[in-house]
């Protein structure tokens, strides 16, 4: 039971020494364990027409929060990971009532519908709700997702990623819901044609209108969104991407012991790379730089995980190179046992040419390794030259090939970088603090709402 006071702790489960301080107005009696609470239709008519509410009864009504979470689908993904632990913490963390509706977790990256299910919150699988643009299947999941939040009422939903951003807004526009839109990584991007970047930018300027807040995973986000002509600069919030932070500041296993399961040798420098084996990731400009980077410092090895439908068209380049043998493709592994992987790497490496902000990036920075990247998107927020690694331009091979050269050869550098990363941003990406971050937005849409 929470006490009549202006702020109080929450300690999290994995590090116990860390207090989130989470403001919460409070005033009048403080409402009973047993007295249930007004029924949701009751207490955001309350709270939207009494403009006479001070700000403290306003929030009242919603220290503890309904929150109905949306995302396409629940694949192995940093947007999935990043909405399952946003949930996962307003259930266990902070007494929430929450709802988490998504698809199907179909396809090769794997799925995270088994931790959800096992989560103790509500979870609601709909079928018709799928990656791909299917007119009639688009219709059930807009009829569904209207039905199911009829059901349950919440305060506000939250959507997550580009599709269900578009049908959820739509819906909760049409019930009068609030509703926040998390961009995760921008719905127009490079490598669509030109009739696919219209339209979705033409789709989130529609949405954008029925949209209260937009939180952004990095700066990059909001300014393409803002020049866009998506919605006005105030109504982004920048929230970083979080995740456990515990096992990459300590390794879970030995990382000699993960490299001989690998068939690394103590003598090798890993140069490492965590994503999907589709398009856009950006394996083929490692693949076209590996033979530079070998014929310099032959003790280079490559370490891609991941699988994908690009699997085997990069095994076959390798092989016909003569560089299969400096691969090693670790293939699809659970999120839990990525932190081990980075440890077992010395230099972590991210080409994608599209991206929000790769959470490899700053977890590989938490874990103490020099990360070399691309300059897309919010890679620049965390990848910063002569600090924490190198940032290149976009495809470029040779400037690749001698950024992983210079760090190969040059440990007291990787250290240095690493270390530099460690001590700027582990705190920034605790889940914790990205999910206080949050509830903060939900607080101040909430609030806005009750004024109009």
């Amino acid at each position: 039971m929470i006490q009549d006071e202006s702020v109080f702790s929450v300690v999290s489960k994995s590090h116990v020494e860390t207090h989130l301080r989470i403001g919460i107005a409070r005033s009048g009696s403080v409402q009973s364990q047993n007295e249930k609470p007004a029924p949701w239709w009751y207490r955001w008519q309350t709270v939207r027409f009494d403009t006479n509410s001070s700000p403290s009864s306003l929030f009242e009504f919603f220290t503890e929060m309904h929150i109905v979470h949306y995302i396409t689908r629940l694949i192995v993904g940093g947007a999935q990971e990043n909405t399952l632990l946003t949930v996962e913490d307003q259930h266990n963390l902070f007494g929430d009532k929450v709802t988490l509706i998504t698809g199907p977790g179909l396809g090769p990256e794997g799925s995270l519908e088994e931790r959800a299910l096992s989560g103790g919150f509500d979870v609601r699988i709909m079928d018709a709700s799928r990656r791909a643009i299917r007119p009639w299947s688009d219709w059930k999941t807009y009829r569904e997702l209207i039905r199911i939040l009829r059901e349950i009422r919440p305060d506000l939903l939250h959507t997550h990623s580009s599709k269900a951003g578009i049908i959820g807004r739509a819906v909760a526009a049409r019930l009068r819901l609030p509703c926040v839109h998390t961009i995760h990584g921008a719905a127009f991007h490079y490598g669509q044609s030109w009739w696919a970047h219209r339209l979705y930018q033409s789709l989130e300027r529609w949405a954008g209108k029925r949209t209260d807040k937009f939180i952004s995973v990095c700066d990059a986000m909001t300014n393409q969104y803002v020049a866009a002509g998506i919605a006005s600069p105030d109504k982004f919030v920048t929230v970083y991407s979080g995740f456990e932070v515990a096992p990459f500041l300590a390794p879970p296993r030995p990382p000699q012991e993960v490299r001989r399961e690998l068939g690394l040798l103590p003598e090798h420098i890993v140069v490492g790379k965590v994503a999907r084996l589709f398009p856009l990731k950006g394996h083929e400009f490692i693949v076209r730089a590996a033979g530079n980077v070998i014929e310099r410092c032959p003790n280079v090895r490559f370490l891609f995980v991941g699988d994908g439908i690009l699997r085997t068209q990069f095994e076959a380049e390798l092989k016909a190179i003569g560089l299969r043998d400096f691969f090693v493709f670790a293939g699809l592994v659970p999120p839990s046992q990525v932190p081990e992987l980075i440890h077992a790497m010395d230099i972590v490496v991210h080409t994608s040419v599209w991206e929000g902000l790769a959470r490899v990036l700053p977890q590989g920075l938490i874990a103490g390794k020099p990360v070399v990247s691309y300059d897309i998107d919010g890679a620049r927020e965390v990848v910063i030259p002569k600090e924490t690694g190198y940032l290149l331009p976009p495809q470029s091979i040779n400037k690749l090939s001698q950024a992983l050269c210079e760090l190969a050869e040059n440990k007291g550098l990787r250290d240095r970088l690493g270390t530099n990363g460690r001590v700027r941003f582990t705190e920034q990406f605790r889940h914790q603090f990205m999910t206080q971050k949050i509830r903060e937005v939900y607080a101040s849409v909430l609030k806005t709402g009750a004024n109009l």
